[in-house]
């Protein structure tokens, strides 16, 4: 038998959420045990495989010249991008291991009982009781089950990440957010790229002059769009052969971007009394509690929207009941942008036109290509006009339902919408607003001013 320990508070895993409420619960003198089972993932997915290096290979495709050597550029794009994650993986580790209250264990969890984890690493095992446990250990991708999908040259999100070169033919499979970033990507750093989309093509929830922008960007970047096209299997060999119901592509690599499972299976949550959906993410009410009484789930293990800002509101839900304080729920989530970090981004909030419409509002809406936009000569001076700014306004109350900004800097201007809309602020105002410049903000000008 191992050791024991007790504590107030148990987290597995060391994602966004789980991590910010151990230092805070932490730092107000609160007992608290942190397990992670992986090295290569202390901070958490987004500073190690998703959000942060996945943007900085953005941000050096974008830079890439035309003269520069392909092999040469992706290596040092890489080891530029491997760089960050090191430097936030310590400042993560250290964030945890100055805390006194804090204690960080190394192993795997799982549950032995109510409130109960044995962890284990190497040989040795470790017993933990906890007043209270908080799940975050995140989700990993999905393999969708194609035959060959498993071969040396097939990748997904994560080990793509560390090609050691650029593949001159690059397969996706897939055709959501994972997709078109790494599209986008690879084609700037010298890949010619096929998305094999398994239903009518890219963005199929986005209004359709917005889609034909996204389109748009990726043809003129150099990548195809396969719709309707079913992946039968893959023969990996020199070159690997994806066989499609639309025909077979031949490629150097492949990505399957298919979506995303939680990382549930070893947790033996029966055990815990914890229960889970049908595709494995851990069930939860409004307030992240799950099935077993003191255990709640954070993060994109609780089947919510797998965004980092999102596991940040789920701690602040926690922390409030672990607190006995006023918080907040799942409920009260109103607005919540997105963005698609391809090239030029695209930021979304609200609701679509279509959606809209098909609820039985009544409308105005104002859409224009970004190159048409007078007002807003950022996209100019930066030399990247594709898009579309497209805004829609409730016609009763001068209200924005929704918007989607395909354009630079809209990872920054969703941001300014998105608040527009839970404080109240009508179309109007944003009209009339006065902007820097020049700015991709002034879109809001021209656009609103525009209303039909």
């Amino acid at each position: 038998m191992g050791e024991r320990l007790t504590t107030d508070l148990l987290v597995v895993g060391w994602g966004k959420g789980g991590k910010t409420l151990a230092r805070a619960l932490g730092s107000a003198g609160r007992r608290v045990v942190l397990v992670e089972r992986d090295d290569a993932m202390v901070g958490g997915t987004c500073i190690n495989i998703a959000c942060v290096p996945t943007k900085a290979l953005v941000h050096q495709a974008e830079q890439r010249r035309p003269e520069d050597d392909p092999e040469t550029y992706l290596a040092q794009a890489v080891a530029t991008r491997d760089g960050i994650v090191g430097r936030l993986r310590e400042a993560n580790r250290q964030l945890l291991a100055t805390v006194d209250a804090v204690t960080l264990v190394r192993g795997e969890a799982a549950f032995t009982g109510e409130r109960t984890v044995r962890v284990t690493g190497g040989d040795e095992e470790l017993e933990i009781t906890a007043q209270h446990v908080v799940l975050n250990t995140g989700t990993e991708p999905r393999l969708p089950g194609i035959p060959g999908e498993r071969g040396p040259r097939v990748h997904d999100s994560t080990s793509i990440q560390h090609l050691s070169g650029v593949p001159a033919r690059l397969v996706i499979v897939g055709a959501g957010v994972i997709a078109l970033e790494f599209a986008s990507m690879f084609a700037r750093f010298g890949s010619a790229v096929t998305i094999v989309a398994r239903g009518a093509g890219i963005l199929p929830d986005e209004d359709d002059d917005v889609r034909t922008s996204m389109e748009e960007a990726l043809a003129d970047a150099g990548v195809s769009i396969l719709p309707n096209a079913e992946p039968s299997r893959i023969d990996d060999g020199t070159i690997a052969t994806v066989a499609t119901s639309a025909g077979e592509l031949q490629a150097e690599a492949v990505l399957l971007a298919t979506g995303r499972t939680p990382v549930t299976a070893a947790l033996d949550l029966a055990a815990g009394g914890v229960e889970t959906d049908a595709r494995g993410f851990v069930q939860v009410d409004d307030l992240l509690r799950t099935s077993a009484e003191r255990v709640w789930a954070v993060g994109d293990v609780n089947g919510g929207q797998q965004l980092t800002p999102i596991s940040l509101d789920d701690f602040r839900i926690v922390k409030a009941q672990l607190t006995d304080a006023a918080g907040r729920s799942r409920a009260d989530r109103t607005a919540v942008p997105t963005t698609t970090f391809t090239t030029p981004p695209l930021g979304r909030v609200g609701m679509t036109e279509r959606e809209a419409r098909e609820r039985g509002r009544e409308v105005r809406v104002g859409a224009k290509p970004v190159a048409k936009i007078a007002a807003m000569p950022r996209p100019k001076a930066v030399q990247e006009t594709h898009g579309i700014i497209k805004i829609v306004v409730d016609a009763q109350t001068d209200l924005v339902l929704g918007a989607a900004l395909h354009t630079v800097d809209a990872q920054e201007v969703i941001n300014l919408v998105a608040l527009a809309m839970r404080a109240g602020v009508t179309a109007t105002e944003l009209r009339d607003g006065i902007w820097t410049h020049p700015s991709s903000t002034e879109a809001l000008n021209e656009v609103l001013g525009e209303l039909r």
